[in-house]
């Protein structure tokens, strides 16, 4: 299969979610418009995406929930799932290390890193936080793919730039602050600032 657009990824993941909580509370088959009804968006999004996927439901039923579900992992996780690192251990992200664990089996926050000598050497949720010397080592060693930046705005650049050399593949950036990275790095960058300020400016 070719590579997916952006959008399409990110409709995906929000659909096996809902399809997971439908398994949960006992449903066995979706129409789109339920489906579309609950990320809020039209059926006809709903439709061309699932087709795009190459799947089908039944016009009687709907799309079968596991089905489509086990699906949609098959195309947005690896065989071999992959490893993920949090840089930075303020409180978002001890949030982000405790919300997480146990989310995706294909997807695992396996360490975490922060210059505090008094965060670094503990467990948090399970997770072992290492001085940011060591990234470079327990990257490569724990073959960790991906890494979720929420260091100071300041931090962003120089600790991207050794998540980089260090071989990491992905960076979400959780910093008000944009970063740089080569062709061969997928960034995605959230700035909170942003999403609240505009959820203000439509319900002023």
């Amino acid at each position: 299969m070719k590579k997916l657009p952006e959008k399409t990824v990110e409709r995906l993941s929000q659909y096996r979610r809902a399809l997971l909580n439908s398994l949960t509370e006992g449903k066995h088959h979706i129409f789109s418009h339920e489906l579309a009804n609950l990320l809020h968006i039209t059926p006809v999004q709903v439709r061309r995406d699932i087709m795009f996927i190459n799947y089908s439901g039944s016009l009687r039923q709907g799309y079968d929930v596991r089905d489509l579900s086990d699906t949609i992992g098959k195309i947005l996780d690896t065989k071999d799932g992959q490893k993920v690192a949090v840089v930075g251990v303020g409180n978002l992200g001890r949030a982000l290390i405790g919300y997480f664990g146990g989310k995706r089996t294909k997807l695992s926050i396996v360490a975490a890193f922060d210059n505090n000598p008094e965060k670094a050497n503990r467990v948090y949720a399970g997770v072992q936080c290492y001085p940011v010397e060591k990234l470079p080592e327990i990257i490569k060693t724990m073959n960790i793919s991906m890494a979720i930046l929420t260091v100071p705005a300041t931090e962003a650049a120089p600790v991207a730039e050794i998540l980089v050399d260090a071989g990491i593949k992905g960076i979400l950036n959780y910093t008000p602050r944009p970063i740089n990275v080569p062709s061969h790095v997928y960034l995605q960058e959230y700035d909170m600032i942003t999403s609240i300020e505009k959820v203000a400016y439509f319900i002023k």
